[in-house]
């Protein structure tokens, strides 16, 4: 019963504490971690001693592969050299940098101090996602954290336990070598194989809570097997997310697939705001130990920074002369730009690895409280030093993340491409007794949803209101009318529950489906960049990517009809000024079809993206 009183205690207060900080802006790892040491000092609370096993097993399995299934195997291979360079080689460097600072300070065999030169190397993957998500660092600098970060944790686990066996004595350099090529090799084979059979129990599979139940199975499902075999748990497990999540929306159905989303966030804020918590209730015993552990106070100290200064600067002493090597041999692609490496090289947060590595330690390691200390240091010292300071380290380098107004016109873009698409179906399977009010009703849903994607380019709907806008304002009272009613009818027993369970589940499932995200977004939708010019759209090449109107900016043409405009849209052939397709005149397009003209552009205020009707393109 205590210990369900505490698992309880324990996630509640991580969840407050992340929400707090989210709100407040401010790291998540280090509000958290920062809370458990405050809390381990608070008389009622006990000790914490985590089984290693434990969070290896429980924790780790299901941490990386909710970040694996979110992975991108395309930005994945892109940035492949970058990502074993810093997943196996910087973790190496790590090791035996880390290594030799602690055999020159502390009275350890050299295989003692790599073991904690392997605890310490892996940069958290935990950590990493938390601190990129809050500051909005470019896509490939995540990409290249996230990844490396799934994969690093292997190449230290497989060190650790060199390290601990040849302490033994019982290990020798080839069998090492082995060792690595075992756990990698075998680690991925595992994965790819157990990706694939449960694809093939997804295939067969409609039922979301059955879906998800496989979904839930698939880490450990890959986990426990490979390191049956001796091979890599973690490669394993991320291997088998990468794949099953590529294939999802093959595989899976809509339903499935939403369910699992909702389910891994779910499970992914619990665990990652637990794993601080308890990294920073572990800080008291630890102190304690370290300090009565017979060794010199000043060492102690002078070891601690030691180890933390080695740990942080051997990541940009291996990043910058391998940029540098790779631009020297004149291999451009796939490089990182020189100020994408200066974030990279800094970004390297250390977290429950380090805490549940340093644990798997035998009880006999010599100077094994201070090694727990050391590891603790660097895990507190690089979530305070580096994961505060990035935010203004990515600043001052002039980086930013993807601007959220030019998603909005690549999401817009793709949603044309995609209707585009349907549409040219639906032409196909159209037969002689198929309604025309059903084709016309099918075709009037596409393209509102375009259409909806197209307006949230323009000015703010608080400024003007859009006809998709006004649409879901409009159903959502439609359905809470609708809620309520049918709450009375409940509430008066006029109805079986069954009934009103299937009727209020309809209801839920319209809402859902109606675009709300932008209602959620707090921040207002900042002005257009200039989009790239189009590399295969000779129309956008040749065209002028600004040019002065020839009159107003008004629609000529809705004026007459007595007609009132959504966003207005200019003719770079021409200069003819017309309303977009939200609109009901329709003109810009009508334009266009009435005279072949290929390209318009946006003229509504911060806007600068052009269009190509010919070749249904962005530019």
């Amino acid at each position: 019963m205590h210990v369900a009183i505490g698992l309880v205690v324990l996630v509640a207060s991580a969840a407050a504490l992340a929400a707090l900080a989210r709100r407040l802006g401010v790291s998540e790892p280090l509000v958290l971690t920062l809370a458990g040491v405050a809390a381990s000092y608070l008389p009622f609370v006990p000790e914490i001693h985590p089984d290693p096993e434990i969070i290896l097993l429980g924790l780790l399995p299901p941490l990386l592969y909710t970040a694996a299934i979110r992975t991108s195997l395309v930005d994945f291979r892109a940035n492949l050299r970058t990502i074993a360079s810093l997943s196996v080689g910087l973790v190496l460097f790590s090791t035996f940098a880390v290594a030799t600072v602690v055999w020159l300070l502390l009275p350890v065999p050299f295989a003692v101090a790599v073991a904690l030169g392997a605890v310490v190397a892996p940069p958290d993957a935990v950590a990493a996602t938390a601190v990129a998500r809050r500051i909005g660092m470019p896509r490939q600098i995540v990409t290249i954290l996230e990844d490396e970060s799934l994969f690093n944790d292997a190449t230290a686990l497989v060190a650790l336990r060199t390290a601990i066996a040849a302490s033994a004595g019982t290990v020798s350099v080839w069998q090492a070598g082995g060792d690595f090529l075992l756990a990698a090799g075998g680690g991925a084979a595992v994965g790819v194989v157990v990706a694939y059979l449960l694809a093939l129990l997804r295939r067969r599979i409609t039922d979301p809570v059955l879906d998800t139940t496989l979904s839930f199975l698939a880490p450990f499902a890959a986990y426990l097997p490979a390191e049956g075999i001796h091979a890599s748990g973690v490669i394993a497990v991320v291997t088998c997310g990468m794949i099953l999540g590529h294939g999802a929306p093959v595989w899976q159905s809509a339903a499935s697939r939403i369910a699992e989303r909702t389910n891994w966030r779910t499970i992914q804020f619990i665990l990652e705001s637990s794993v601080f918590v308890i990294i920073g209730l572990q800080v008291r015993a630890i102190l304690e130990g370290a300090w009565s552990s017979g060794l010199d106070h000043g060492t102690l100290v002078v070891a601690a920074i030691g180890v933390l200064l080695a740990t942080m600067l051997a990541r940009p002493l291996w990043i910058f002369p391998w940029s540098l090597l790779i631009r020297r041999l004149g291999r451009h692609t796939g490089g990182v730009p020189i100020r994408h490496s200066v974030v990279v090289s800094w970004a390297g947060m250390r977290g429950v690895v380090t805490l549940a590595a340093v644990l798997l330690l035998p009880e006999d390691t010599p100077q094994l409280p201070v090694l727990k200390l050391l590891a603790l240091v660097v895990v507190a010292g690089t979530l305070l030093l580096q994961g505060t300071s990035l935010p203004w380290l990515v600043r001052l380098m002039h980086l930013r993340g993807p601007s959220r107004a030019e998603n909005a016109l690549q999401k817009a873009n793709l949603l044309q491409q995609a209707t585009t698409a349907g549409l040219a179906e639906l032409d196909k399977w159209i037969t002689p007794q198929t309604p025309a009010s059903v084709v016309d009703s099918l075709r009037d849903r596409v393209t509102w949803k375009t259409n909806a994607a197209w307006e949230r380019l323009g000015r703010s709907e608080s400024e003007l209101a859009t006809p998709t806008a006004e649409y879901r304002r409009l159903r959502l009272e439609m359905l809470r009318a609708e809620r309520e009613t049918v709450l009375r009818v409940r509430d008066s027993g006029g109805a079986d529950y069954e009934i009103l369970q299937y009727v209020l589940s309809r209801l839920d499932l319209e809402e859902s489906m109606i675009d709300r995200y932008d209602e959620t977004e707090e921040e207002p939708l900042e002005p257009l960049a200039a989009p790239r010019a189009g590399d295969t759209c000779a129309h956008l090449e040749n065209a002028p990517l600004v040019v002065d109107p020839a009159g107003p900016d008004v629609c000529a043409e809705c004026l007459d009809e007595g007609l009132t405009w959504v966003h207005l849209r200019m003719c770079l052939s021409c200069k003819h000024i017309a309303c977009c397709d939200s609109s009901i005149g329709n003109h810009a397009t009508k334009h266009y079809g009435s005279t072949g003209h290929p390209v318009m552009r946006s003229v509504e205020p911060g806007e600068a993206w052009r269009w190509c009707y010919v070749d249904e393109l962005l530019g």
